[in-house]
């Protein structure tokens, strides 16, 4: 049976960085509002001509190199991302065009926050079924175009950023198991109501949050989705040696920790440093702990997730 190991991994964040104290100049906030609440303090923002692609691409490049990987590897590559390059094509293809592959699969997985987890899941199901053997997965985002400079209570939240891995057939333990979930009932908590149509933007084109209903159920959900793999998994939290959570807001992360008995320097926490990534925030929560030297090989990880759609997920994962 082949596992789906994780041999590599890379992140990338834009060089504009921006702390709360620079947000505070021309939004309605302080430092100390967004870090009582949040947790954050720091956010990068795209350059004017940095696309999702391009660091999608950067987060790839290092991924590969960590895998002792080329593009000429890859049999397919899975894009998780809200903000695409364009309508069409998928920016998975753009991304395969800037690496310089071709004639392998690409598509983007659309989950939000939620959608590192389930692209790491379908390509956990390609190669377990033998239709791919090395493949490349990517979360990335440039949420700074889709955010309302009016809006504090969802301006100050987000930020841009990718992060990658590179997943190959294994005959050694890697992702163990996965659970997604999702429910479109609670969609009007978490949305961005635009469309396209007739060459005009119909609706919304900024974040809409209801900030208190994301907040109560995250909190419930994140809990429940992690309890429900480690058990189905056969684990116990107790075995786990890294949480690496959704890296979204600092009290959902420290409520998940309680509610699964472990200890905070067990949880690789990254938001204080980028803020809400969407589907990029746990590969780059993932790159940053293995990079330190705190996430060591034969180690159990369990990533989780959730984001507008309601669509929610955990991975458990051998490294």
């Amino acid at each position: 049976m082949h596992y789906a190991k994780i041999l590599g991994s890379g992140s990338y964040l834009p060089a504009k960085r921006v702390s709360n104290d620079d947000l505070a100049q021309f939004v309605d906030t302080s430092d100390e509002w967004i870090q009582s609440r949040t947790g954050i303090q720091f956010r990068h923002f795209a350059a004017e001509n940095e696309l999702t692609s391009d660091l999608a691409v950067i987060a790839a490049q290092r991924a590969l190199e960590a895998a002792n990987l080329t593009g000429d590897d890859i049999d397919l590559i899975i894009v998780a991302t809200a903000t695409p390059d364009m309508q069409f094509p998928s920016t998975a293809t753009i991304v395969q065009q800037k690496l310089g592959i071709s004639g392998c699969a690409a598509f983007d997985v659309q989950a939000v926050c939620a959608g590192f987890m389930y692209a790491l899941t379908t390509a956990n199901a390609y190669i377990k079924s033998g239709m791919a053997k090395t493949v490349l997965v990517i979360g990335a985002e440039t949420f700074s175009h889709i955010l309302d400079w009016q809006d504090r209570t969802t301006c100050v939240l987000f930020g841009d950023g990718a992060g990658a891995v590179v997943l190959g057939a294994s005959d050694e333990a890697g992702i163990i198991h996965s659970k997604l979930q999702a429910d479109g009932s609670y969609l009007d908590l978490l949305k961005v109501p635009a469309h396209i149509a007739g060459g005009q933007i119909c609706g919304n084109p900024y974040v809409e949050m209801d900030g208190p209903g994301v907040f109560k159920f995250a909190v419930k959900t994140l809990a429940k989705v992690a309890e429900d793999v480690l058990a189905e998994a056969g684990y116990e939290a107790k075995q786990v040696d890294w949480l690496v959570p959704h890296q979204a807001n600092k009290r959902i992360i420290d409520s998940t920790v309680k509610h699964l008995g472990l200890s905070m320097d067990k949880v690789i926490v990254t938001v204080q440093d980028h803020g809400n990534t969407s589907a990029a925030s746990i590969p780059l929560a993932l790159d940053v702990g293995i990079r330190s030297g705190n996430i060591q090989r034969g180690q159990t990880l369990l990533l989780e997730g959730i984001g507008g759609g309601f669509a929610w997920g955990a991975v458990l994962v051998k490294y």
